[in-house]
């Protein structure tokens, strides 16, 4: 895998996705390396990131790497009008690989077409976010033991859900039945769904979330992404339309997890926060590891 950028989850095969899931596992075991010594890893994010980005830099800091880039397109020459190709092309000399976020669909491939270095893709728009979805596989493998014959949930915000999309897609990969949750105006795309009956495996559709805990093994929570609506009265009508609270886990199932990409604004209550089912912020460490086995494949030194 070295020097291949990562820009859809569908762009490393099965294989190449079990070995980044070992790596990680390594990763977890002795996280500070000096395996990154020399190399320059640019973080440059077009849109507000918390986890992703620290996590990159996390990752990179511990195994020796410089990082250099920007958390805000608004201290960027973008600014100035500059095209996204020339400031790629022009970060392109200063660094050994590119992680970027960019709220545009198709901004990543793009960029990965006109870099000269490999580069990752920290989301792009409503479109894929990866290594996400890497560190949900790792998340989920490491909990339940295997990432076959699985019943996920995915709840919440399913049309716009980035995150969503690229690990329903990953996970047809491997036996899993797929259980939706979501306001009717907010259902996962039919282009998704086609993908998961080519893969000749199982989805149903719900619209209450009481309806699917007992059944599953991934309880997979997504905030309703207010910055993805143009009008404000539409986002008012399904904000409050899945949240989870701690009573409502009492006949879940004993080996059920509860992840979330975070941020969580309602969807999740706090007073499940100290249920062993719990799982979302153990999830966000993992990238760490997650994003480490990515670095030093791609830079080739794994």
């Amino acid at each position: 895998m070295k020097n291949k950028s990562l820009v859809s989850i569908n762009d490393y095969t099965r294989e190449e996705q079990l070995k980044i899931l070992d790596l990680a596992a390594g990763f977890e075991k002795q996280p500070t390396q000096s395996i990154l010594e020399g190399f320059v890893i640019a973080t440059l994010f077009f849109e507000p990131s918390t986890r992703t980005r620290l996590s990159f830099e996390s990752a990179a800091s511990r195994l020796g790497a410089k990082v250099i880039g920007f958390s805000d397109a608004s201290s960027s020459s973008v600014q100035k009008g500059e095209s996204l190709r020339d400031t790629i092309r022009t970060v392109s000399n200063y660094s050994d690989i590119i992680v970027m976020r960019h709220p545009k669909e198709g901004s990543a491939r793009f960029a990965s077409e006109v870099a000269s270095v490999p580069v990752i893709n920290a989301g792009d728009g409503a479109n894929q976010h990866p290594t996400q979805t890497m560190l949900d596989m790792y998340s989920i493998r490491k909990t339940q033991g295997t990432l076959d014959d699985l019943n996920i949930a995915f709840v919440g915000d399913l049309k716009y859900g980035r995150t969503v999309h690229s690990l329903v897609m990953a996970l047809c990969n491997y036996n899993t039945t797929f259980h939706l949750v979501s306001p009717e105006a907010l259902k996962l795309p039919s282009s998704v769904k086609i993908h998961i009956k080519d893969n000749k495996h199982k989805y149903f559709q719900y619209t209450e979330l009481a309806e699917v805990i007992h059944k599953v093994d991934i309880l997979y929570m997504t905030r309703i992404q207010k910055e993805r609506f143009s009008d404000p009265m539409d986002y008012e009508k399904v904000k409050n339309s899945c949240i989870l609270k701690n009573q409502m886990l009492t006949d879940a199932k004993p080996n059920l997890k509860i992840m979330h990409p975070l941020p969580r604004v309602n969807e999740i209550n706090v007073d499940v926060d100290d249920n062993p089912k719990a799982y979302y912020f153990q999830q966000a460490l993992n990238g760490v590891y997650v994003r480490q086995a990515l670095l030093a494949s791609i830079l080739g030194v794994k």
